[in-house]
């Protein structure tokens, strides 16, 4: 049996979180029945902004939970860091109505990680049914389920469900002792660099600071929000998050965050908000009121480096976009998504188009590939 409910709150914490992270596989704190309920309860995800929770429930024997997708009925395409905007206006034009659609996802963060969450392909694919059958109740033009592993991203593809690829780029640890072991391994170059943008930081009076668990006070989330604010609303226009999430997180999941806070003349100017997964460190947000150089190198790149060489974590994903992260280690990795379109011809239209950017993003990839900062090849 298949249902929507309105609120992560319906299905049991425990239960949400044995489908989510199973014992034999990463885990990702992103993806956890904390993080969702501090969204909703902080009001980040609700119809007033768009993100109206529509999560899939499957249930078994003695209505036993055996699948979840945390879903959105949306109004629009922001937040998503996977563009259909010039989907939505094709489809306007020739006289389609795009929105309201179905956004299967972790609202605002652009890190891979379960979405259909269940135990078995047949499973996964029974709520991949069921996710064309709401979009169908609800009324949506579409399905996009973003930022899935590459594993069910395979299972699901074909004429229903269109595959996308994009690229982020991820800092990979080859069992580095120390940042000058990393360093090591560079060019010559590449090397050199990045030691004068840390040394100009450390030049202009500025410490840096990684705070985890307790450490975490609410005076840095009152400093660390007035960054973001900043930093977003020249960026973004209007920021995602608002300040009462990040107090929730903070009480709900400190072991699981790193906040790296930049301070100078006794003052905290920037900080980087991370998540700690079993395997990962997830760059997620950043902001300043002080502007200086390679300042947001050094926050959001190098610290980053320099914690997950320390608590043995095999890599750093530093979030979407940025070709100016290759020349500070962090190398091209592919990122999926899928996409059911409910109209025939747009599905068409789309699934034309998605099959030459798919070729262009490899080829993209390998160019940027070509161009990695280390001495040796590296795996990727």
């Amino acid at each position: 049996m298949l249902k929507a409910i309105t609120s992560v709150t319906g299905v049991p914490r425990a239960t949400w979180d044995r489908l989510a992270n199973p014992p034999e596989a990463e885990f990702n704190p992103l993806v956890t029945h904390d993080f969702f309920r501090c969204l909703e309860e902080a009001g980040c995800t609700a119809s007033a902004t768009g993100w109206t929770p529509r999560h899939l429930v499957m249930t078994g024997e003695k209505d036993r939970i055996t699948g979840l997708v945390p879903c959105y009925r949306k109004r629009h395409s922001y937040g998503e860091y996977v563009f259909d905007h010039g989907w939505a206006d094709a489809y306007e034009r020739a006289g389609g109505r795009y929105y309201p659609k179905l956004q299967v996802s972790v609202p605002f963060t652009p890190v891979t990680g379960p979405r259909l969450l269940a135990e078995t392909a047949e499973a996964k694919r029974a709520l991949a049914a069921g996710l064309i059958a709401l979009c169908g109740e609800e009324k949506c033009s579409s399905v996009h389920i973003t930022f899935l592993p590459e594993t069910d991203w395979a299972l699901l593809g074909g004429p229903q469900w269109l595959q996308r690829a994009d690229i982020q780029f991820h800092w990979r640890n080859n069992g580095y002792g120390s940042f000058e072991d990393f360093l090591a391994s560079l060019s010559s170059q590449k090397r050199k660099n990045i030691r004068k943008e840390r040394a100009a930081v450390a030049n202009a009076g500025i410490t840096l600071a990684a705070l985890t668990g307790k450490a975490i006070a609410e005076r840095h989330w009152d400093a660390f929000f007035d960054f973001y604010m900043d930093t977003g609303a020249r960026k973004w226009g209007t920021p995602y998050l608002n300040r009462e999430f990040f107090s929730r997180i903070g009480e709900a999941m400190p072991e699981h965050i790193l906040l790296v806070m930049a301070s100078r003349a006794g003052r905290m100017i920037a900080g980087a908000l991370n998540f700690i997964g079993s395997h990962a460190l997830y760059g997620r947000n950043w902001g300043a009121i002080e502007h200086h150089d390679c300042l947001h190198f050094e926050t959001c790149y190098y610290q980053a480096i320099d914690f997950a060489i320390a608590r043995g974590l095999s890599r750093v994903e530093a979030g979407a976009q940025g070709g100016h992260k290759l020349a500070r280690g962090y190398l091209p990795q592919k990122t999926h998504s899928l996409h059911f379109l409910a109209h025939p011809g747009l599905q068409r239209a789309v699934a034309n188009y998605l099959e030459a950017e798919r070729e262009g993003v490899e080829q993209e990839r390998q160019a940027l590939a070509a161009h990695s900062p280390f001495r040796q090849e590296q795996d990727i």
